[in-house]
């Protein structure tokens, strides 16, 4: 059965990629696509994409998308491109003050260093992917979210837009691809985007992965041979608790992944959720 997708991601190769995440944002959604799923991506628009290189359209109902954000109205807009050689649609989110001025380390600044303002901006990102999807004229079956990036969009989705009536009914499935320094997040960055957190999460550090999991419908962990994501996100109390949702997803090489069976597994758990 085919299924709506909307996808998240923070890096797809050749606009923007740091890691794995950038190829597997492209195999992936390509080979979805192809076993006949309806997919569209939305990354950020960061400043150094060239939109005359690769195609960027204006799209008029993308344009002026208003949502709350750190107690109030804000806007954002997205454009319009596709992963080059394929027809697999991509939406750039704007946001001139967050994104715009980022380097291609993406979350680090050009001494190396990460930036302490990650949490804001992609809880910011997460958000502001929900609100536009009205704007789309389109309806997923299911939001997968990739790793820290977008691992709010399960509690922002069903704490404030799930009982709307455009959003009813929609899933969210998180793939995690790394469990590291990056996944910790504020608790004023949950504050932002106007979410309470599990009771059992204290303190201002927050693991952005347990905080999705109650949340969540599906936890995919993406293991690699030098990285058993399974084994770290089971180290977590709030994602032992509910590891009923966990499924895991082996790779077989690190550096040159069959990206098709990963995408056929994947297909067939989307299949076996949501279908």
């Amino acid at each position: 059965m085919s299924l709506k997708l909307f996808y998240l991601t923070t890096e797809i190769d050749p606009f923007a990629s740091t890691s794995h995440l950038g190829k597997y944002s492209v195999h992936i959604p390509y080979a979805l696509q192809n076993l006949g799923h309806d997919i569209r991506i939305m990354i950020p628009k960061y400043g150094f994409v060239s939109e005359r290189k690769y195609i960027l359209r204006e799209v008029i109902r993308l344009r002026e998308i208003l949502f709350d954000f750190d107690g109030e109205e804000v806007m954002t807009s997205a454009k319009s491109a596709f992963i080059p050689k394929t027809r697999v649609q991509v939406y750039f989110l704007e946001n001139i003050d967050l994104f715009k001025q980022l380097t291609t380390l993406l979350y680090k600044s050009k001494n190396g260093r990460i930036l302490g303002d990650n949490d804001d901006r992609y809880n910011y990102f997460s958000k502001a992917a929900i609100a536009t999807l009205p704007h789309l004229f389109w309806k997923p079956d299911v939001i997968i979210c990739n790793d820290w990036q977008s691992a709010s969009v399960p509690l922002i989705y069903q704490q404030i837009y799930d009982s709307k009536d455009f959003y009813g009914k929609i899933k969210t499935v998180l793939t995690v691809h790394s469990v590291d320094e990056h996944s910790i997040f504020s608790r004023k960055s949950y504050e932002k985007v106007g979410v309470e957190l599990p009771k059992k999460l204290s303190g201002d550090s927050i693991n952005c992965y347990e905080a999705a999991a109650p949340y969540v419908d599906l936890i995919i962990a993406v293991d690699t041979p030098s990285n058993n994501i399974t084994k770290k996100l089971l180290d977590l109390p709030l994602i032992k608790s509910n590891k009923k949702k966990l499924v895991s997803i082996s790779i077989d090489d690190d550096e040159n992944p069959d990206f098709s069976i990963t995408a056929s597994v994947l297909n067939d758990q989307l299949t076996k959720h949501f279908a």
